[in-house]
């Protein structure tokens, strides 16, 4: 773990920095420092290493409405996770490197790249989260933080696998109004943002939720507010 203004450099010459980050990102660079795997989720990776190892880019940016965040939506014709809005991200590849060192930081950029067509030269890596797990996919994920230093232009890339690519104000995020629980119909609830005409929930949700809450950011909200998961019809 690096401190403050370190710089950390893996295999292939990846690094990991908060030199220069803005002043409104320190609340995050300080939560990644500290956050233990239980504070951010309850489903963690399974003891022995089994799983599918993944990576998705938490990416910071500077808009005309202040700081937001990267999301996008998933194709509607996938088997897994049809149109959730999610993180850009997906499972490592085998030129992606040690899934214990920089295999992660190098799949997050290259599925960003490859999903929503982003340039990572313009992404500085501050951060990364602890492994988190989804049940569901069997995936173990490492959360990258990013801060977009050089904005590019992103969009769909492949429509087989990608609905639309969007940014979302962080103010958008912490706005009460935008908040609820999302109900599953399996009956489980989690926290959800209605925001960009989209219904933002579980994993992806879950972790804006604890970065929001431990970066210091989260604004009181209903948590009695519910919304189904398919709030559109």
């Amino acid at each position: 773990m690096t401190r403050a203004g370190e710089t950390e450099t893996y295999d292939g010459g990846i690094a990991v920095t908060s030199e220069g980050l803005p002043d409104w990102l320190a609340p995050v660079d300080r939560a990644a420092r500290t956050v233990a795997p239980e504070q951010l989720s309850r489903f963690l990776p399974p003891a022995g290493g089994s799983g599918r190892q993944s990576a998705v880019l938490i990416l910071f940016g500077e808009g005309e409405q202040g700081p937001e965040l990267l999301l996008m939506e998933r194709s509607g014709s996938l088997r897994s996770h049809a149109g959730q809005p999610s993180f850009p991200g997906g499972a490592l590849d085998p030129e992606d490197g040690d899934p214990e060192r920089g295999g992660p930081l190098r799949a997050a950029l290259r599925e960003a790249q490859e999903e929503t067509g982003l340039d990572p030269s313009g992404v500085q890596l501050f951060g990364v989260l602890p492994r988190l797990y989804i049940p569901v996919s069997h995936f173990v994920v490492t959360p990258v933080l990013g801060w977009w230093r050089t904005p590019s232009p992103v969009g769909v890339v492949d429509p087989a696998e990608t609905a639309r690519v969007f940014t979302v104000p962080v103010a958008d995020l912490t706005d009460p109004a935008n908040r609820a629980m999302s109900v599953h119909p399996s009956g489980h609830q989690g926290p959800a943002f209605l925001v960009a005409s989209a219904l933002v929930w579980g994993f992806t949700a879950g972790v804006i939720d604890r970065i929001l809450h431990y970066a210091g950011w989260e604004r009181p909200w209903d948590r009695s507010k519910q919304v189904p998961l398919d709030w559109r019809s």
